[in-house]
C-alpha cells in the first residue's frame, strides 16, 4: 500500500459490504443486474480497484434466503461472514474477529456506484498520524452524493460500541452509537468544496435503480473506472434523469 509507513503498512484493512435480500422498499435489490451484474457485484468490482484495501468481505445473514449473496460473494474470490439479520454491529465485529481486520471501511448494499478513490481518500484521513483518528465518514456532515457513503473505523472503536450499545437503533445501524457519541471517539468528517449532498444515488426503491441503471448503462463502456466526476458530467448532460427519483424520501435511522 503507497504512502503508507511502516506501522500503517501492516495494518489489515477490509471494507466490509453489509448486504441482505430482505430490503424493505426493494427485496432482492442487491442481485437486480445492471448490464449482466448484479449490484453487488459492480460494488465489489469498483472496491477491487481501492488502493489501501487488504481484503474485500461481505457481510450477509444467517437465514436461508441470503445463501445466494455468499455464493455471488466466494465465486467473485472475497470473503463472506454470516451473521444475525438484526444486530448488524455484531455482523461486523464478527466479521472483523474472523478475518483480522484492524481497520474497517463500512459500504452499504445499497451503493452500487461507490467510486473508490473517495474511498480510499476517507481511508487517507483516517490514517493521516497526526489526528489519530476512530472515525472517519463522507457522510456525517454530507457533501457527497448519498450513494457514495464511506464509514472507516478502528476495530477498538466498533469494539467499545459493541460493549456499550444497547437499543435497537445502536445495534441495526453499525456506527449508530459512536456519531451519536462525539466525545468518546476522536472522528474525522471528509467534505468536499461542492455540495453534491441532494443527489441520491443509492439503490432504496424501483426509481432508484432505474436511475444507477442509466448511469451504468451510460458511463461503463466508455469509462469503465468512472467516478464521480463522471457521473456529475453524465448527470449534466441529462438533467431530466434527476426527476426519475426526485420525489422519494430517504428512510430515517
Amino acid at each position: 500500500m503507497k504512502g503508507m509507513t511502516p506501522y500503517q503498512s501492516h495494518l489489515s484493512i477490509s471494507a466490509i459490504i453489509q448486504a441482505r435480500m430482505g430490503s424493505t422498499r426493494l427485496p432482492g435489490k442487491v442481485l437486480k443486474q445492471v448490464l449482466g451484474k448484479p449490484l453487488l457485484q459492480w460494488i465489489i468490482e469498483r472496491l477491487q480497484r481501492c488502493k489501501y484495501l487488504n481484503s474485500i468481505v461481505v457481510a450477509t445473514t444467517t437465514l436461508p434466503e441470503d445463501n445466494p449473496i455468499e455464493a455471488l460473494a466466494l465465486s467473485e474470490s472475497v470473503e463472506c461472514f454470516r451473521g444475525d439479520s438484526e444486530d448488524v454491529l455484531s455482523r461486523y465485529i464478527g466479521a472483523m474477529r474472523r478475518f483480522g481486520t484492524d481497520i474497517g471501511v463500512r459500504i452499504t448494499g445499497d451503493c452500487p456506484l461507490i467510486d473508490p478513490s473517495i474511498v480510499d481518500e476517507a481511508i487517507q484521513l483516517f490514517l493521516d498520524p497526526s489526528s489519530h483518528f476512530d472515525y472517519v465518514s463522507n457522510c456525517v456532515k454530507r457533501t457527497y452524493p448519498r450513494g457514495l457513503d464511506v464509514e472507516v473505523f478502528s476495530f477498538e472503536a466498533l469494539e467499545q460500541a459493541n460493549r456499550s450499545a444497547n437499543t435497537k437503533e445502536e445495534r441495526e445501524h453499525v456506527t449508530y452509537y459512536i456519531v451519536t457519541h462525539p466525545t468518546l471517539f476522536n472522528m474525522g468528517s471528509m467534505e468536499q468544496k461542492e455540495d453534491l449532498s441532494s443527489l441520491r444515488l443509492t439503490v432504496d426503491t424501483e426509481e432508484d435503480f432505474l436511475l444507477v441503471s442509466k448511469i451504468i448503462e451510460g458511463l461503463a463502456e466508455k469509462h469503465p473506472h468512472f467516478g464521480l466526476p463522471e457521473i456529475v458530467t453524465l448527470l449534466s448532460n441529462h438533467p431530466e434523469w434527476l426527476a426519475i427519483n426526485a420525489h422519494i424520501q430517504q428512510k430515517k435511522v
